[in-house]
């Protein structure tokens, strides 16, 4: 069961920290503004919306990850200030301290999407109807539970101030090797299909491209196959932060 009193707290504690908020709202809109607002064909269609959708919905799957990761990341300092060992004196259980800290990472992350889908569509974003920009934006914002969980469970395990950086470093190269940034081909992109974003950005695109790869040969990917990657890394990464919070009170 969550609490609201540590979830207001926490939000109020997130948006204090003027230089991660500024870093989660702009980094994406800033990568969507040189890639995708000034490419060279981008009111060209691609699937049911522009290829200006496609990269500011690509750059909202990074920047959602982005930001989920990098508030929940800052559970590292709490753990070093000794808020793990205040939280075992209470009833709460391990499960709820996930839940509560993703839920307040989903809440800055939907400010971030909402940043962008506003420059997106200010700069020639389109699409055919208004159900495929809701259904972008609800899949971009729910999926991006999976990165809270993981900048969550980064932090626990390395406990020092350097855990944000890490876990911001693996989320860069996971996207691109999850065909993020750009379409891969080959082994690359086989390989790549194994990969924690692969399935994220691939359930973000559907309502646009419905699993259609845009690189020449590249194929599709029927939504099961995506639905599959996403649910075996949401899996393994519940698990090891829960994992991560027992035993950090155990040790406190």
């Amino acid at each position: 069961m969550m609490n609201a009193t540590y979830i207001r707290i926490d939000l109020a504690r997130q948006f204090r920290d003027l230089g991660n908020i500024i870093f989660v709202m702009t980094m994406p809109v800033i990568m969507y503004l040189i890639f995708g607002a000034t490419v060279a064909g981008g009111n060209d269609p691609a699937g049911h919306a522009n290829v200006k959708f496609y990269v500011m919905a690509s750059m909202a799957a990074y920047g959602a990850a982005l930001a989920a990761t990098t508030m929940t990341g800052t559970a590292a300092v709490e753990q070093m200030q000794g808020w793990g060992r205040q939280m075992g004196l209470t009833p709460v259980s391990n499960r709820s301290v996930v839940a509560m800290k993703v839920f307040v990472a989903l809440v800055v992350t939907a400010c971030a999407i909402v940043l962008i889908y506003l420059v997106g569509y200010v700069t020639g974003a389109r699409a055919e109807h208004w159900g495929i920009w809701a259904a972008t934006a609800a899949i971009t914002l729910g999926g991006s539970a999976l990165y809270a969980i993981f900048g969550y469970m980064v932090a626990l395990r390395f406990k020092s101030e350097s855990a944000l950086g890490v876990a911001t470093g693996i989320l860069v190269l996971m996207s691109f090797v999850g065909n993020v940034f750009m379409p891969l081909t080959g082994a690359m992109l086989t390989f790549g299909k194994f990969t924690p974003m692969y399935g994220y950005v691939g359930l973000v695109r559907w309502p646009q491209l419905e699993g259609v790869l845009v690189q020449e040969g590249g194929g599709s990917d029927p939504l099961w196959a995506l639905l599959l990657n996403y649910g075996v890394w949401l899996v393994i990464l519940t698990v090891l932060a829960v994992t991560s919070v027992r035993r950090g009170r155990s040790r406190q």
